[in-house]
């Protein structure tokens, strides 16, 4: 059997520096948990919704997630940073990937920024999958990238088992989240941790989903360390035998005739989404 931990960090964060509260929370949670193997903060947990805070990468905080991947021998998914582009300038919101060797095997920069709230930010455009060697297959995603099924499938189609979702997400839709990462577990037969933070981080509920869609943690609004053990050959007889032995919507999407226009950029009609209007942030009705 193919089994790995998985500890997921939700905690209070503010919009400085936040390294030295994050290394004494993975401090505990190394101690409480020995056995856990890869550890996942909060969306932009280095300096909170701060783009002020924007570094190049190899920068400081990246340095020192490598120096703490290294001391406790574990996989490291440190949140998300404003990554400042060293060439052009721009601030992408950017998860690096960290081995037990202290190695950044990969990056990650969201794709789908939460725009308007999000305007400084500018997408990504590479989709991220990575493998713990003799493990299995990871995607990585940010927060709200896990609405847009799209990424999703693609990360799932190269072969993601497990959806690593750092979030910072408070706001009234927050529910909508929580549904939406629920029914992505249950649609691409895939786990699904998703992390919050608090505070300036978030408003907490994090939740891990298991690849039926059932959940695993049902977080609360108060810190806490969340060690899953996830089975990755539950994923994969899912996967060949259904989603508890019915449903297969991996083949059945592989298997269609189906080509769907949507997809086909430049070849589909767009008339109505243009009628939307600008994507900008709501405004008070004008009466009277």
């Amino acid at each position: 059997m193919t089994k790995f931990a998985i500890g997921g960090i939700q905690m209070h964060l503010g919009v400085h520096d936040n390294m030295p509260e994050m290394k004494k929370r993975l401090a505990i949670m190394m101690h409480l948990y020995p056995w856990v193997e890869m550890v996942v903060f909060s969306e932009l947990c280095h300096s909170g919704p701060n783009p002020q805070s924007a570094q190049p990468q190899d920068g400081e905080y990246e340095t020192q997630c490598r120096e703490l991947a290294q001391k406790y021998g574990i996989w490291l998914i440190p949140g998300s940073y404003y990554e400042k582009g060293e060439v052009d300038g721009v601030i992408y919101n950017t998860a690096p990937v960290i081995n037990p060797a202290g190695e950044i095997v990969t990056r990650y920069r969201k794709m789908f920024p939460f725009t308007p709230y999000e305007s400084h930010t500018t997408p990504g455009t590479e989709v991220c999958t990575f493998d713990v060697p003799h493990v299995g297959k990871f995607g990585m995603s940010i927060c709200y990238d896990i609405w847009f099924p799209e990424l999703t499938r693609t990360m799932v189609s190269q072969g993601a088992e497990v959806i690593i979702n750092p979030v910072l997400a408070s706001f009234v839709d927050r529910h909508a989240d929580l549904v939406i990462a629920q029914a992505s577990a249950a649609m691409f037969q895939s786990y699904v941790f998703a992390i919050n933070g608090l505070m300036a981080g978030g408003n907490g509920y994090s939740r891990v989903i298991d690849p039926a869609g059932q959940l695993l943690h049902d977080g609360s609004v108060n810190e806490e360390l969340i060690p899953i053990e996830v089975d990755f050959d539950l994923v994969r007889r899912q996967r060949q035998q259904g989603l508890l032995n019915m449903g297969q919507p991996l083949k059945s999407f592989r298997d269609t005739d189906m080509t769907f226009p949507i997809y086909n950029n430049g070849s589909h009609q767009t008339e109505y989404l243009n009628s939307l209007g600008p994507l900008e942030k709501a405004k008070r009705p004008v009466r009277g």
